[in-house]
Parts: C-alpha cells; sequence; structure tokens
C-alpha cells in the first residue's frame, strides 16, 4: 500500500476501526474519521439518522472504509432494537455509498462491514464468497447491509463486503468478554459445543482490511481465518493457552435468561463454517491462520 492514500473511516471509535486508523496512520496516510458528535481537527461529523454528512473535508478521497453500526450482541433483541440493527446499517451505508457517488473525485473504492451472519446456519457444511445467503434474521440483516452500496457501485466506485467473523483480541469484542471466566477456570463450551466458529484475529482483520485498499478485488470477501473451530474446540484451545480447565460446559438456559433466546440461538448456538476463499485467491498471508498461533500472539504465551 503506497503512503499517502487519503481514507474516509466510520466507525473508527470500535475496536477494528480504532486499530485501523492507527495502522493507517503510522503508514503515513492521511485518516478522516466520521464521529456523530462534535468534529475535532481530522473529523468530519455525519449523522444517518438524518441523511446528513460534511462533505467539504471529502471532496478528494483516495478509499473509503465503512464500518459503523450498532452493536449486534449489546442489547436483548427486541423488536425496537432489531429495527435499530437494520437501520444502523442500511441507513448509514446508504448516505455513505450515495454521498461518494454524487462526489465530482471519486473514491477508488468503499470496503464496506457486513458479517459472516450472511449465510444462516451452515451446521457442518464449508461456504465461501461463492455460497448463497441463509435464512434468518442476521442473513436478512446482511443482504440488505451489502445492497445498500449499490449507489457507489452503479457510480463506478470498487466495493468490496467485508463479511466478517468473530474478531479475536484481549482489547475488545466476544474474547475479552470470556477471557475473566476462563482466567477463573470457569469458561467451557456452550450447550452441545458443536456449532463451528468462524473467527480472525485483530492482527489479520487489519492486515486484510489494508491489503484490501488496493487490489482490484469486489464483491464479497470473507474476513475469517482459514481454520474455522467448533465452539468446544474454541474453549479447550482458550483453556489451554490460559493453562485452565474447560470441562464445565455452560447450559444454553444461562445465556438465554441474560440475554434473550432469540440472540442467543443466532449468536452463540448457530454456526458458520466459512472460508476465506477470496483472500487466500488474492495471495494474502495470515499472521495467525491457526487459533493456537492466534491465542499465543494474543495473549502473549
Amino acid at each position: 500500500m503506497v503512503p499517502g492514500m487519503h481514507v474516509l473511516v466510520t466507525g473508527s471509535s470500535g475496536l477494528v476501526g480504532s486499530t485501523l486508523v492507527k495502522k493507517l496512520s503510522a503508514q503515513g496516510h492521511q485518516v478522516t474519521r466520521a464521529v456523530r458528535r462534535t468534529p475535532r481537527p481530522g473529523e468530519i461529523r455525519w449523522d444517518p439518522d438524518h441523511d446528513t454528512i460534511e462533505t467539504g473535508a471529502i471532496q478528494h478521497l483516495d478509499a473509503v472504509v465503512h464500518l459503523a453500526g450498532a452493536g449486534i450482541g449489546d442489547h436483548r433483541w427486541t423488536d425496537e432494537y432489531k429495527r435499530t440493527l437494520v437501520e444502523s446499517r442500511t441507513r448509514g451505508t446508504g448516505l455513505i455509498a450515495s454521498t461518494i457517488a454524487g462526489l465530482e473525485h471519486k473514491p477508488s473504492v468503499l470496503l464496506s462491514a457486513s458479517a459472516v451472519g450472511y449465510y444462516g446456519d451452515t451446521g457442518d457444511t464449508e461456504v465461501d464468497e461463492s455460497s448463497p445467503a441463509g435464512t434468518g434474521f442476521l442473513a436478512d440483516l446482511c443482504v440488505q447491509w451489502e445492497q445498500a452500496t449499490a449507489p457507489a457501485e452503479q457510480a463506478g466506485v470498487r466495493v468490496a463486503h467485508l463479511r466478517t467473523g468473530i474478531v479475536l483480541s484481549d482489547q475488545g469484542g466476544a474474547l475479552k468478554k470470556q477471557l475473566p471466566l476462563f482466567k477463573l477456570g470457569v469458561g467451557g463450551r456452550i450447550g452441545s459445543g458443536k456449532p463451528w466458529q468462524s473467527w480472525i484475529s485483530l492482527e489479520d482483520e487489519i492486515g486484510a482490511i489494508v491489503h484490501l485498499l488496493t487490489n482490484a478485488t469486489t464483491g464479497a470477501v470473507n474476513l475469517t481465518a482459514p481454520n474455522p473451530v467448533t465452539q468446544a474446540d474454541f474453549a479447550n484451545e482458550l483453556g489451554k493457552a490460559l493453562h485452565r480447565p474447560t470441562f464445565l460446559p455452560i447450559p444454553s438456559f444461562g445465556p438465554k435468561l441474560l440475554l434473550g433466546g432469540e440472540l442467543v440461538d443466532n449468536l452463540l448456538l448457530a454456526g458458520q463454517r466459512v472460508l476465506p476463499s477470496v483472500l487466500l485467491g488474492d495471495g494474502y498471508v495470515f499472521a495467525h491462520p491457526t487459533l493456537p498461533a492466534a491465542f499465543a500472539s494474543i495473549l502473549g504465551r
């Protein structure tokens, strides 16, 4: 990636976005962050709820990385919050796509977040970017999310959809929430432990995004490591990395009482066995292709 690109990043306060901003800045790129509050230097204000965005500072963008959206696992899935999940993605993505489509000097690429939830519950079946959308709320959400980039594509901007799996970091996300229990030796699989989990280290998530900024890839790209694991294997490997036992399974009714049945059924008890065929075919080399390698790097063991 040649230094000197001007990149707009939305969702820059999240785990992936904040890390990406640091990485791009360290590589000598100009990064503009889209924020909802009063902007500081190097930021612009946008308000997807009211379809507004400042365009004065982004007339000469080279790329856009759009990561914004309400947290999937942050709240119970009430009907109201499910509408928030959909609208925060479709309205925000539509605003970004239509805005850059209308710029006189358009960015060459839009990398827009999506998720492996696109594939629905795949059981033991391996899927990649050529596989069709699944069924259920998350699959429908991802389909609408990706379709919202249409104005940018129609304007000739290269668009790639980042179908991300579970991003592993001890600084945030699902792993950070799991670590306290596992460190106490009371972590384990949830229910049967049979669902597959498609994961990626934060380092590879950022590495793949940087890689995609300057190549010719379009369409869906699975941001997952090439070796998905079952939930039981994930728990066992995390226990090994922490030198703690993982023989106590967590009954599924516990998380359901805490988080709600629909959320748990979709996020914890459904699985996707996703392969990153596009990234591998494009020559991306994973820093952490296996879970033990990822845990060793993340946990410093």
